[in-house]
């Protein structure tokens, strides 16, 4: 009888995997796919890259050189397939006044050492935070990113030419209906060639996408930045790098998760968080003015084109620099509606509707629905996702704190003789349960032993251990013989290691 050999175990990333490299370049309609979400992505990437880079004070090219080495680095090294990275407005908005007040060399600086921070953080772990953050808050992030890329479109809406508006209707029309005609060319791209057809044919008067600012014309160089290498230098630098690094990694880490939901597969985070660092490092030398995840194209690739590996990323970034450098004057007279309606529809594909339906914020608990508007207020009011999800972090704990604080009790078990009492204390002992522990003995009427079982509840802090000690006090003051019992081995390292170490009763 043949022995069976065993199945062997395939990696995510080799070439069974249905959406690795090789597959899909074996796979006509696959490669197709993602070719022409890459086309898409690298479209809609030229007026934001110029728009941020207006946000950050430096040339357009600054933003576009570094979309382009951002995507291209990123489908390398990155862990998240199919997500694209480029010049983000948080970015820009980090570091927009360092290039005000010491100019674009420092920026570069700023950059370079972000993304060497970003590495070290991915080695510490700092990805596995992301199992900290709430689905409330990772709801209130998506409909803030919905809400951010709607307001983001409004400048092209309003004082604009009456023309811009049909043009729009028009685009959103031919994005909704052409999945319902062909999947073969994604809707977004059929509607940014039918508009810029029909705006050049009939002579249509609307802001075009060289009206954003000038399109670089040469490729992207190694560029060191010329700053002195001193420690004033770092003190300037660092905390705009700090505060890059920890909003890349934010905005990047959350964005991966909820590719991961859409796509309904996993991630790398650590390494995804390590590509971020190695990605704006490549920038920085280029002349870049770095970048993290972008939510609004990475939904375009992903949802709206369908695209699943790093070519729609890799891609995307190629055909950037082709269109920007090689095709500049074609691309810049593609008109500025065309591509609010992709991103319009970008925004309604993104937002979480079933979150914000009646009969939802009914069934949900008010702390969940809390939790979610704080993270959406936030984002919204100061345009910076990492105060929105930070804060909505903290008041997701706050209540958490609360709601395990009240689980904790202390119940009058056993009285064994006339002489003893025995309390059982029941469920997690921190500093929110701890701190009322104290006033639930009672001291003038219990006898001369009090026995106070622990085998039911767990020590976590160091409060916990004071309470205990002010407890002790309180029935010494009494003339009361306490005796502590059944800790486990944790909690027995928290009690033995702090016990009369705390000042309590001082």
């Amino acid at each position: 009888m043949t022995p069976t050999t065993p199945a062997p175990v395939v990696a995510p990333e080799q070439d069974q995997d249905e959406f690795s490299v090789r597959r899909a370049l074996r796979s006509p309609r696959r490669l197709r796919t993602e070719v022409l979400a890459g086309l898409v992505v690298a479209l809609a990437l030229i007026p934001e890259a110029i728009a941020f880079s207006i946000i950050a004070g430096v040339d357009p090219r600054v933003g576009l050189f570094a979309s382009f080495t951002m995507a291209v680095t990123i489908s390398i090294v990155g862990g998240r397939r199919a997500m694209i990275s480029a010049a983000t407005g948080a970015i820009a908005l980090v570091i927009a006044p360092l290039n005000r007040e010491y100019g674009l060399d420092y920026l570069i600086a700023a950059v370079i050492l972000g993304g060497l921070l970003q590495i070290v953080l991915s080695a510490v772990g700092v990805a596995k935070l992301m199992r900290f953050v709430p689905r409330s808050v990772m709801v209130g992030f998506v409909n803030a990113l919905a809400i951010l890329i709607f307001t983001s479109q409004l400048p092209y809406l309003i004082g604009v030419p009456w023309l811009v508006y049909p043009l729009v209707a028009l685009g959103i029309g031919i994005i909704v209906t052409m999945p319902r005609l062909t999947t073969v060319v994604p809707g977004p791209l059929v509607a940014i060639v039918v508009i810029t057809v029909l705006a050049v044919l009939l002579a249509i008067q609307v802001p075009t996408v060289g009206d954003q600012g000038e399109l670089p014309d040469s490729l992207p160089a190694w560029f060191v930045p010329d700053v002195p290498w001193t420690l004033e230098t770092l003190q300037v630098i660092a905390p705009y790098a700090v505060g890059l690094a920890l909003v890349g990694l934010l905005e990047s880490l959350l964005t991966a998760k909820l590719v991961d939901d859409v796509t309904d597969s996993h991630s790398p985070k650590t390494r995804e968080a390590r590509g971020q660092g190695i990605a704006n490092v490549v920038t920085g030398f280029f002349g870049g003015m770095g970048g993290c995840a972008m939510i609004g194209q990475t939904m375009i690739n992903v949802k709206v084109s369908g695209a699943r590996t790093r070519i729609s990323t890799f891609l995307a970034g190629v055909f950037l620099l082709l269109l920007v450098v090689g095709l500049g004057d074609v691309v810049a007279i593609i008109p500025m509606p065309a591509l609010v309606a992709v991103m319009i529809m970008v925004s309604v594909g993104t937002m979480d509707w079933h979150s914000i339906h009646p009969a939802t914020l009914r069934r949900m608990p008010l702390s969940a629905t809390t939790i979610m508007v704080t993270t959406v207020a936030v984002t919204v009011y100061t345009h910076n996702l990492a105060y929105g999800v930070g804060l909505g972090v903290i008041v997701a704990m706050i209540f958490f704190a609360r709601r395990v604080a009240h689980f904790t009790e202390v119940v009058d078990v056993d009285h064994p003789d006339d002489d003893t009492r025995v309390y059982a204390v029941r469920g997690a002992l921190f500093f929110a349960s701890s701190n009322d522990l104290v006033y639930q003995f009672d001291y003038a009427g219990d006898p001369q032993n009090v026995i106070i079982d622990l085998s039911e509840s767990q020590i976590y802090d160091s409060s916990t251990v004071a309470s205990l000690d002010a407890i002790e006090l309180k029935y010494r003051q009494k003339g009361t013989n306490v005796f502590i019992v059944g800790l486990n081995e944790a909690s027995q390292g928290w009690h033995g290691r702090l016990t009369g170490q705390l000042g309590a009763g001082h």
